[in-house]
């Protein structure tokens, strides 16, 4: 079964799951214009951090994302910075969903939450396209490539985020904050890990800019249009802060040092017989997006994001361990954990450790 027969669509609300219908469609009554009447829900099958329904009434069909239930490493699960963001974006004709409204009241569902337009469209999951023609998957990865530099060429303050995140020393920031996560959900000893903790924070690039960054920019968090190439939804801000705007793109770039596994991977799969860009046509089409001259210290990049993962999928482990796992493929994604410390730590001595 493929990682889009898996993720991709709905199920219906597990029998474990306390998610209570009636309230969300109370609460939609009271905040939503014209929404009256019962709801149905259905659980979005992708998605391990924060649960996402299908709510589908009779005067429309939304999305909804709330926080997981149970306890909550700090910082984690930030629905109502992803609500933020959404609502900041949506004016400027940045593709994200139409946001209808956040709830901070726990007693409402039990979590927080927030309302958002269904964007209805494709969702693709493996980054090799194979349904595709060679034009077709070189359109797709410039319409992937076009929407990252758009993100990074927004007017954050415009779009009142001025204050979204914390100016300067982005990645020392996020080095310290992913040792802090990987440090509240360690479940084990690991010596990879050990040794990019002390790496990292020695190495750091400096910052030229700052922009709004997704953290996770990632060919199954976008929607496309039905017909075209075009990406007419980004999803998925829980991770989004103001930073460097190269997080996002090595992020991004990390697909073509990754083996095909049915995901984003596509290492050994570039070229003009494929239609995928080349790493070096990638990044000669966002730099030339963006006015850079080019992007150095693509390894400490790599080995950064990496660490990035691992922490995340650390998190995702130590929440099997407690029970509060949202997601039936989190056990399977947990098992990544030593394979990314050590990719990571790979790239770390490319880099120089």
């Amino acid at each position: 079964m493929t990682a889009e027969e898996l993720m991709v669509g709905t199920l219906p609300v597990p029998a474990d799951d306390p998610i209570d219908a009636a309230k969300v469609a109370a609460w939609m009554a009271a905040h939503v214009p014209g929404a009256h009447g019962p709801v149905r829900l259905e659980k979005f099958k992708g998605g391990q951090s924060n649960p996402t329904y299908k709510v589908i009434a009779e005067h429309g069909t939304y999305v909804l994302r709330r926080q997981p239930f149970g306890k909550l490493l700090p910082s984690a699960h930030a629905v109502d910075r992803e609500y933020r963001l959404i609502a900041g974006l949506y004016p400027t004709g940045f593709p994200v969903p139409r946001p209808y409204g956040l709830c901070e009241d726990p007693e409402v569902i039990g979590s927080k939450f927030y309302l958002m337009a269904l964007v209805e469209g494709r969702n693709l999951w493996d980054g090799a396209l194979p349904g595709l023609t060679p034009d077709g998957r070189r359109a797709h990865y410039h319409a992937m490539i076009d929407t990252l530099a758009a993100l990074h060429n927004t007017d954050y303050a415009a779009a009142g985020l001025e204050d979204y995140g914390k100016p300067g020393n982005y990645f020392e920031r996020q080095v310290a904050r992913w040792t802090k996560q990987y440090r509240a959900s360690e479940t084990e000893h690991m010596p990879d890990v050990e040794a990019l903790i002390d790496f990292l924070p020695c190495t750091v690039p400096e910052q030229t800019r700052t922009a709004i960054v997704h953290g996770d920019y990632r060919i199954d968090n976008m929607i496309f249009d039905g017909q075209e190439a075009g990406v007419i939804a980004v999803l998925d801000w829980e991770l989004s802060t103001l930073g460097d705007p190269l997080a996002d793109f090595s992020y991004f770039l990390m697909n073509w040092v990754t083996e095909p596994e049915g995901r984003s991977g596509v290492m050994g799969l570039a070229g003009p017989e494929t239609g995928i860009p080349t790493i070096e046509e990638a990044v000669a089409r966002y730099c030339a997006a963006t006015g850079r001259d080019g992007v150095p210290r693509l390894d400490w990049y790599f080995a950064y994001n990496l660490f990035r993962l691992t922490g995340i999928v650390q998190g995702i482990k130590k929440r099997i361990v407690d029970g509060t796992a949202s997601s039936a493929q989190a056990a399977k994604t947990a098992e990544r954990v030593g394979p990314l410390a050590a990719a990571a730590w790979r790239f770390a001595q490319r880099a120089g450790a």
